[in-house]
């Protein structure tokens, strides 16, 4: 992964984790995949893919089984997914980011295209570091309630990282400047009702070596965020825009703008 370099700490950094009410609020992700039968109407309108290959990373501790639901919804579109097929995410572990670069890598070479890195959480960063440094292999990135502008204190899930991996987690984000964002189109999602990792972390600020990045708001907890119907649609229209094309997130009024609120308000 990219070295870090010296940048200024964004305000983020001092963001508290989320309340041990908005924690509680995450036994809601249950609801939120159940939310998607009724959704399946609008779900069944976002936008088809151009066949392009997608690599989803889970979250910690957790495996592809967790981004299946909406691997399965991005293969109906017309999307090439696949896992990171590392079984669970206990971290950088030795061997686990060289096979990650590996699979983008030879990813890319077998299409003959750039791959689209999608990362829930602790996935997230994966996504975000490897797409530094393989930005010839990589056509966008999309990370779903994902840390990387904030420390390790604005999150609730730093002591089980530290447990499942057997890392210091002071040591690994002094290695990474976590905050700039990749040189590729980069889209940031993210809940102000997360309850696991505080919503400052997931914003990304303006970055001067990328123009081409963004925010946007749903309504979720974090372990639904991959669950979730507006998260998946969010996910899906950003996938959906041709190489080279890019354009922010449409921000509409009435019931589009309840489902995504404008992140900037």
């Amino acid at each position: 992964m990219a070295t870090k370099q010296k940048t200024e700490t964004p305000a983020s950094a001092n963001a508290p984790a989320p309340s041990a009410w908005l924690m509680a609020l995450e036994f809601r992700a249950f609801w939120e995949l159940g939310a998607v039968i009724p959704a399946w109407p609008f779900l069944r309108q976002a936008p088809t893919g151009d066949g392009h290959s997608v690599i989803v990373f889970p979250g910690l501790s957790a495996s592809d089984a967790s981004t299946l639901p909406m691997r399965s919804f991005l293969e109906n579109l017309g999307h090439d997914v696949s896992g990171w097929n590392q079984g669970s995410n206990f971290g950088p572990r030795a061997g686990v980011l060289q096979a990650a670069r590996r699979q983008v890598i030879d990813t890319c070479q077998v299409t003959g295209q750039k791959v689209s890195l999608v990362g829930w959480s602790l996935g997230g960063i994966y996504a975000r570091e490897l797409a530094k440094e393989l930005p010839d292999c990589v056509r966008d990135v999309i990370t779903l309630g994902t840390p990387f502008a904030g420390s390790h204190e604005s999150t609730n899930a730093w002591h089980l990282y530290q447990l499942v991996s057997g890392r210091d987690i002071h040591g690994e984000v002094e290695q990474f400047d976590l905050p700039v964002a990749p040189p590729v189109p980069t889209t940031s999602i993210f809940s102000r009702t997360d309850g696991i990792v505080a919503w400052p972390a997931s914003i990304q600020a303006p970055c001067k070596i990328n123009r081409l990045t963004e925010n946007i708001e749903v309504i979720a907890s974090h372990v639904g965020l991959g669950l979730n119907p507006s998260a998946w649609w969010a996910v899906a229209d950003r996938l959906a825009q041709a190489e080279g094309k890019w354009q922010p997130f449409a921000h509409k009024g009435g019931l589009h703008g309840l489902i995504f609120p404008n992140p900037a308000r």
